[in-house]
């Protein structure tokens, strides 16, 4: 079988190449470079402006973090709201829960949707759940204008192209008048390691508009070495505290309670940066 390497640069000094078998879908969308790819080692992967967002094989960590923990952090989440995501996977782990009522799902590319239908089937496989609104617009004017919610989800790539102003003090304040009087809000906030200007300043800017903010970690392989932080704001409710009925009756691969708990327990040099 022949093969070839794909280089993700992460900064000046810090790269990782991906062995890649085939190049299963490539274009140039109205707002980012697409690909999918048949890797070696991890399975099928989306890459978007160069950069790998999903591969089969450890996917599970990075959806089912972002969206089992202020899942079950909320006493009654039933309306919620995706922000990006266009692979589907946070979609899916959230259609795994019986009390949503309704999920509201903004993407602002309608091709990455396409692309994940097609090609990641097993990622994307909850997209034509009768409780989903799917939106194919910019989530930044979307919340300026949207209805209330019990959680919103901001499951954003890196800040550059039409991801950038998701990280923003005026886009945070949009989400939280979005929000129930005890809702919340969880963002991926990157990797603290590596980019920590950026991890510093989503909470900064979350926590200068919520009265409660926490970052919890996990661990993805495939993204890059080091922990991988996610940042609640919160109206009322601590996401550290498991809320009701902690069974979980659907399959899972990574959490569980313990593991929810265990998150939110920081590195010191960790606790430091957002001390500071």
């Amino acid at each position: 079988m022949s093969s070839f390497w794909f280089n993700e640069k992460n900064t000046d000094g810090y790269q990782v190449k991906w062995k890649i078998s085939k190049i299963l879908h490539s274009e140039k969308t109205p707002y980012q470079e697409l690909a999918v790819v048949d890797t070696l080692e991890w399975g099928k992967a989306l890459i978007l402006d160069g950069a790998l967002q999903v591969s089969e094989k450890d996917e599970f960590v990075y959806h089912e973090m972002i969206v089992h923990v202020p899942m079950f952090s909320h006493p009654a989440p039933y309306d919620v709201l995706i922000i990006g995501g266009g692979d589907g996977g946070t979609l899916r782990e959230l259609c795994k829960h019986p009390q949503l009522h309704k999920v509201d799902m903004v993407e602002i590319d309608e091709r990455v949707v396409a692309a994940s239908k097609k090609y990641l089937p097993s990622i994307s496989s909850a997209f034509n759940d009768a409780r989903v609104n799917l939106y194919f617009q910019d989530g930044i004017e979307f919340v300026k204008n949207a209805g209330k919610y019990d959680l919103v989800i901001v499951d954003s790539s890196d800040p550059i192209g039409p991801a950038q102003q998701l990280f923003t003090k005026e886009f945070y304040s949009n989400i939280y008048n979005c929000l129930n009087d005890d809702g919340m809000m969880v963002v991926q906030s990157e990797s603290p390691i590596f980019y920590q200007d950026i991890f510093c300043s989503v909470y900064r800017n979350i926590s200068a508009v919520f009265p409660r903010t926490l970052v919890y970690l996990t661990y993805i392989p495939t993204y890059v070495s080091g922990p991988w932080s996610f940042t609640i704001g919160s109206k009322v409710h601590d996401p550290r505290e498991v809320k009701g009925d902690s069974k979980v009756d659907f399959d899972l691969k990574y959490y569980n309670k313990k593991i929810h708990q265990a998150a939110f327990a920081l590195p010191e040099f960790i606790k430091k940066m957002i001390r500071e």
